[in-house]
């Protein structure tokens, strides 16, 4: 079975709740994942929205949230998981609010897409002290057994 993220909030392709933005309670969304590879020491979790300021004209890409060393016995994150719920050895990185922790959408205009993407890793990283996204793709490459995406949708 190939790796597979899903939420219950939303399907592959629709809408995000406003529940989960910044026009809502900004809370994260349920997710949850399945297939994990035999190999597999621990998960990380990026999710980004490419498409900003506007769909149309793509300047840069935004970051939501940045987690990694999830234990691979770990199979979901709840809904509104705040940092102090994450499991037991999960650290967390920058956003592009410059924090850590969940961010949800809140696009200056058009729909926006947002990508969540679960990564299956071959080992447990190093403390990369609050890495950014392309800090921690950089510790990453090299051990990613199976990756699994989940796009959302949103506009104001």
């Amino acid at each position: 079975m190939a790796l597979k993220l899903s939420s219950a909030a939303f399907e592959h392709g629709a809408e995000i709740p406003t529940k989960y933005t910044c026009q809502g309670e900004d809370i994260s969304p349920p997710l949850s994942w399945q297939g994990i590879p035999e190999a597999t020491r621990s998960l990380a979790l990026i999710i980004h929205d490419p498409d900003v300021p506007s769909p149309d004209n793509p300047v840069r890409l935004w970051v939501h949230w940045v987690l990694y060393n999830l234990p691979v016995d770990t199979t979901s994150l709840a809904e509104h998981t705040t940092s102090s719920e994450l499991p037991a050895g999960t650290v967390e990185g920058l956003n592009d609010w410059d924090r850590t922790g969940y961010g949800g959408p809140c696009p200056p205009m058009g729909r926006h897409r947002y990508f969540h993407k679960l990564y299956a890793l071959d080992l447990v990283l190093d403390d990369l002290h609050e890495p950014t996204k392309d800090q921690l793709e950089a510790a990453m490459q090299g051990h990613i057994l199976a990756e699994a995406e989940l796009i959302g949708t949103y506009q104001k």
